[in-house]
């Protein structure tokens, strides 16, 4: 079992920066596969970003390609989701998710644990 906590979201403008971090309890969360998932009122919930257990490998959704990174510190048992040039379509609760499968999975349905979620709002 483990427990997983956002934090760091937040109101900003077009074009500002967030940076996410998203903390786990328990020995084994680098052993996980981590993503970052988005959800905006009415809409279903989203891939934003998945990193290996390792770290080494990294898949991002096209709409968020060249501006988030994912990374993770496994001495710390954190996964961090750095947002640059942020629009306000990226409006939305981010959450993390932890994947007890080896897989680089976009499917929400395929991750184990989940967070309770920050809120990002991107103003015009």
């Amino acid at each position: 079992q483990v427990q997983l906590v956002e934090s760091g979201g937040g109101l900003v403008q077009a074009g500002g920066s967030l940076r996410l971090s998203c903390t786990a309890s328990g020995r084994t969360f680098s052993r996980y596969f981590m993503g970052w998932f988005r959800q905006a009122p009415g809409k279903e919930r989203e891939f934003v970003a998945v990193i290996s257990a390792s770290g080494y490998r990294i898949n991002y959704a096209d709409s968020v390609k060249g501006r988030y990174t994912i990374s993770r510190d496994n001495a710390k048992n954190a996964m961090y989701l750095q947002m640059n040039s942020l629009k306000p379509e990226d409006t939305a609760v981010y959450y993390c998710a932890a994947n007890t499968n080896p897989f680089l999975s976009v499917v929400p349905d395929e991750y184990d644990y989940w967070g309770q979620g920050a809120q990002v709002t991107v103003s015009s």
